[in-house]
Formats: C-alpha cells, structure tokens, sequence
C-alpha cells in the first residue's frame, strides 16, 4: 500500500517552482504544465499531489517524508533558496531539532501553508 499526500495549491505555477526548483520533485507526467488542475510529483519513491481545485482539499496541511539524512537535505534545500527566516516561533522550521520521541526532523512549509515534515528515525 502507498498513500500520496493531495496539497492544495491556489497558485500552481508558484508551486510547482517551488517544489521542482527547492524540494527536488519532478513531474511524473513529461506534459505537465502549470495550467493542468492536478499535478503528480515524485522525488525518488515520494510522490504528492498538488491541485488547484476548488474542491479537492484544504490548504494548510501537513505530510510526513521519512528521509536517512535530515541535515544534508536541508542544507540542500536552504542552498536553493528556501528561506523559512520568518518562522522564528517554529525551531523545527528554521533546521532540524532533536524530538524528545527520537526523531530528528525539520518542517517546511510551502506558500498555502502545506507543510511536509522531514524525519530522520
């Protein structure tokens, strides 16, 4: 079984910069464009969703990514330009921090308030 994460996104073209140029996701479908109404992106055997109709979803949801280094791969994503800065209430957000339940993680979060929660068991 798999279970693929449905983001809604009101700004697709926005989006799908941000997940492709920061995240490393790329379109499993090479006739992707920004004006298609759902997208499926995969990174590796991640794969999530993102859609712009009115219907489908809430915006501001979160996913868990299970990753084996959490530190290289934000250090990767902040040297593409994710700038998560103005989340100084959230420590999780602004790298990754050692849970109390032995996880290791960091959040990111996308311009519709979706986050994807990074974890390294």
């Amino acid at each position: 079984m798999k279970m693929i994460p449905l983001l809604k996104c009101r700004n697709l073209q926005a989006a799908l910069k941000f997940y492709t140029e920061v995240l490393d996701f790329q379109p499993a479908n090479r006739r992707t464009t920004a004006s298609d109404l759902v997208v499926l992106l995969k990174n590796g055997e991640a794969e999530l969703m993102l859609t712009s109709l009115e219907q489908d979803q809430q915006t501001a949801i979160a996913a868990c990514v299970l990753v084996e280094n959490v530190d290289g791969l934000f250090e990767k994503y902040r040297s593409r330009g994710l700038d998560q800065s103005h989340l100084v209430d959230s420590p999780v957000h602004l790298g990754p921090v050692d849970q109390t339940w032995g996880t290791r993680e960091f959040y990111v979060t996308d311009l519709e308030g979706n986050t994807l929660r990074y974890i390294q068991r």
